[in-house]
């Protein structure tokens, strides 16, 4: 019997969703940093197996929105994840297990409990963080936030108890045929992969403002030759000073961020990249809809 299916990957910010899909796909297919709303649209991670393929479906961090002040960005964010709840096969309900729920946990469980359709998988990640003196308490409430069919304590990031979560979600999922073919691994082309690689090292490396103000474009892609690929990519901000940042003295915060990139790049490609960047200003990117399309953040009508 072969199984298959979408598993949507749900939760509030930094809480280890994308961790926890490139511990199972094997690869690193989505950016990962410590930096609130790093994933800012669906990155489908793909495991093949030989008696099962799991789709899972990474969305960005369900949060608090200041009503109409919010910007277009971040409510397009969190209507993306809650629009992922849809027509899948089972839901992974990510919370930080290490402490108490927040008022977002109760928000997203409370979500799930009206509009999921599928069976909810509760994956309580960090549990190395957890102190033991804590653990009955912290498990209760977290068990409290919506009904599930099964439940797990997990790391993500070190692997613990990831082999038993990936079996509970096994039992949820219908036969089915292989979406994707077996040495396929996300769904995302090189581009786009590249521009998120580009734009996590620069969340990695900046500061204050800047993480949330920076979006990044793939502008030239050109294979020079079989063993090179000319990459020009910019990454925008939304302000010069934060533009001062990114490019930094002498142009060093630049070249610090382009030289990790390409190495990445490269690792993606199988062979050698010359990437060259640019950083430009694009006021208030986030709050423009012409902005989230160019950007391929919003989808086009």
């Amino acid at each position: 019997m072969h199984k298959s299916g979408f598993v949507a990957v749900i939760g509030k910010p930094n809480v280890g969703k994308s961790t926890l899909v490139n511990a199972f796909v094997g690869a690193k297919i989505a950016i990962v940093s410590s930096k609130p709303q790093t994933t800012r649209r669906v990155v489908r991670g793909i495991l093949t197996r030989a008696d099962a393929q799991i789709i899972f479906v990474d969305t960005p961090g369900i949060h608090q929105l200041t009503g109409a002040r919010a910007p277009l960005l971040n409510r397009t964010m969190v209507q993306t994840a809650t629009n992922a709840i849809d027509d899948v096969d089972a839901i992974v309900f990510v919370t930080d297990g290490s402490r108490l729920p927040t008022d977002e946990d109760i928000r997203i469980g409370a979500l799930l409990k009206e509009k999921a359709r599928a069976p909810v998988l509760l994956a309580l990640n960090k549990m190395d963080l957890l102190k033991p003196a804590n653990v009955e308490t912290v498990t209760q409430a977290h068990w409290a936030l919506t009904p599930h069919v099964d439940w797990m304590r997990v790391s993500a990031s070190l692997g613990e108890n990831l082999p038993k979560l990936l079996d509970q979600i096994l039992a949820q999922l219908p036969e089915g045929p292989e979406y994707f073919a077996a040495d396929i691994v996300t769904d995302q082309n090189l581009q786009a992969m590249a521009a998120e690689i580009i734009r996590e090292q620069v969340l990695l490396n900046t500061r204050q403002e800047v993480p949330h103000a920076a979006a990044v474009a793939i502008d030239e892609w050109q294979a020079r030759s079989p063993t090179l690929t000319h990459i020009g990519a910019t990454i925008y901000v939304e302000r010069e000073s934060q533009k001062g940042i990114v490019i930094g003295a002498r142009g060093a915060m630049l070249k610090q961020i382009g030289q990790a990139a390409r190495q990445e790049i490269e690792q993606w490609l199988g062979h050698a990249a010359y990437l060259e960047l640019w950083v430009k200003v694009w006021k208030d990117w986030r709050g423009e809809e012409s902005s989230l399309r160019d950007l391929g953040l919003l989808d086009e009508k």
